[in-house]
């Protein structure tokens, strides 16, 4: 039986409240990492990782807990740049005033910092198997470095002012987007110790639910609200970002969300066949993406 995600998210919660003082002796900087991590986010990522060890039939312990909330670390290390007067200068993020508002850019780098280093050390330091350690480690690296999460967001910088064709746009955010997405689901698979053919099917389902997931948040720039997204709407066009409906328009963005899902389905189905073991645990997480 999987838990469903807002019992998923409270365990993520209560786990991240309790353990990231313990490894932060630095009172500002630890105030600047605890500001961004507790504010309210959806733990999607860690959510993924923890309903994919139960329906591989894993047991959520503190081991485990403490690899798979490493990620929600390392999403939240890369909200704080992301946000950066350098990069996007937003000034609203989960509905509150973004990290360098509350605390200057220079802590606020250093926040991130602080975070994407921990992840390392979380996803590393803890009582699982060594090679299953080992394997999180480097998977988790592939995904947020320079031919992941990184390589998108120079892309996505460069991508401005410039018309992307579909391809180019699905490659910038099956990277920038996609990549930890992608790692989320591939980890349960890691922890549980699946075989190749699992492992592959779990990323590729982390990857059609990770297009989807840009897809939706590209609509949601357009037709959501500040309120509804905890964060400034409509700004895309006005900096001239690359997205699924600026490209194609609102019915195309829809269209391709749509198609993105289906591929995710038919991905739960081989899962089912490959393990023997229901991937309807997924569904709640399908059922994220309603406009």
């Amino acid at each position: 039986m999987v838990d469903s995600i807002p019992e998923l998210k409270k365990k993520i919660d209560d786990y991240l409240a309790a353990h990231l003082k313990t490894d932060v002796d630095q009172p500002t900087l630890y105030a600047a990492m605890n500001y961004s991590l507790m504010a309210g986010g959806k733990r999607l990522r860690p959510a993924l990782t923890l309903a994919t060890v139960e329906m591989l039939g894993g047991t959520i312990n503190d081991d485990v807990m403490h690899a798979a909330t490493a990620l929600e670390l390392l999403h939240t290390y890369s909200l704080i740049h992301d946000d950066l007067p350098a990069m996007d200068n937003d000034d609203l993020r989960r509905g509150k005033p973004t990290n360098h508002i509350k605390f200057g850019a220079g802590m606020a780098t250093l926040a991130g910092d602080g975070l994407l280093t921990l992840a390392f050390q979380w996803v590393s330091d803890n009582q699982l198997p060594p090679a299953i350690r080992a394997e999180l480690t480097l998977a988790l690296a592939q995904a947020a470095g320079p031919a992941g999460m990184v390589a998108g967001q120079a892309r996505d910088i460069e991508g401005e002012h410039q018309e992307l064709t579909l391809p180019q746009l699905r490659y910038l955010h099956r990277q920038k987007t996609g990549a930890l997405l992608r790692y989320a689901v591939l980890a349960g698979g890691i922890i549980t110790n699946q075989s190749r053919p699992v492992k592959a099917a779990l990323a590729d389902f982390g990857a059609q639910f990770g297009l989807a997931f840009q897809i939706y948040d590209d609509l949601m720039d357009v037709v959501g609200t500040t309120a509804q997204m905890g964060k400034r709407v409509h700004k895309d066009a006005g900096e001239h970002k690359n997205t699924y409906p600026g490209l194609l328009g609102v019915a195309g963005a829809k269209e391709q969300l749509h198609k993105a899902l289906a591929s995710a389905r038919q991905v739960q189905q081989r899962l089912t066949k490959l393990t023997g073991k229901s991937a309807s645990g997924y569904n709640q997480f399908l059922a994220y993406f309603k406009l």
